[in-house]
């Protein structure tokens, strides 16, 4: 088990390095909309590249820092009963939700949106507004997004099963900014 706990520490520190460097693209978003805002009303001159590249760095935010957001449990749950089992059964529902929807999803989407980027890239597709930028590298964050996404749930996945093996105490327990609130004390399952 500590191999794959090894695992899970390198695909964690990846994420929290992207994550981090994520962070600076959106102070880059916000002074790109404030100048492309100062420039159409003070000199009432637009460009299609810069409102493009403001659509690109928007994307980069969600599709890069999604396992971040995953490593930290910052993904949003819509579940009134999750907060109040143990965190055992918060493990196995993790879990489950890992292996049944999570990975295949992202492996899926991974997949899909590989086949358009290469297509992209091949034709070397650019945007059909006039001074637009290229597409494919926008394309590429597509399956990069989802393939950090993967790795991040693979990460979690081996840290729910080392938790319920008794290998580790609760992963949950180190990321309290997720819901604000505090976890109850371990129950026996």
């Amino acid at each position: 088990m500590e191999a794959w706990l090894s695992l899970a520490r390198l695909i964690d520190a990846l994420n929290e390095r992207v994550g981090r460097a994520v962070r600076w693209l959106v102070l880059a978003t916000a002074l790109l909309s404030a100048a492309t805002a100062f420039a159409r009303y003070a000199f009432h001159a637009s460009s299609n590249a810069a409102l493009e590249l403001q659509w690109y760095l928007y994307a980069l935010i969600f599709l890069l820092a999604a396992g971040y957001t995953l490593k930290h449990d910052g993904h949003v749950r819509i579940d009134v009963l999750f907060a109040r089992l143990s965190p055992r059964a918060q493990a196995w529902i993790d879990l489950a939700g890992g292996l049944l929807m999570l990975l295949p999803m992202a492996l899926i989407i991974l997949g899909l949106s590989w086949h358009s980027f290469a297509l992209s890239f091949q034709i070397r597709e650019m945007s059909p507004d006039a001074g637009g930028l290229p597409r494919w590298p926008i394309k590429l964050a597509i399956p990069v997004g989802f393939a950090l996404l993967a790795l991040q749930g693979v990460a979690e996945i081996i840290k729910r099963l080392a938790y319920l093996r008794g290998n580790i105490s609760d992963p949950r327990a180190a990321c309290p900014e997720a819901d604000g609130a505090k976890r109850p004390p371990e129950e026996a399952v």
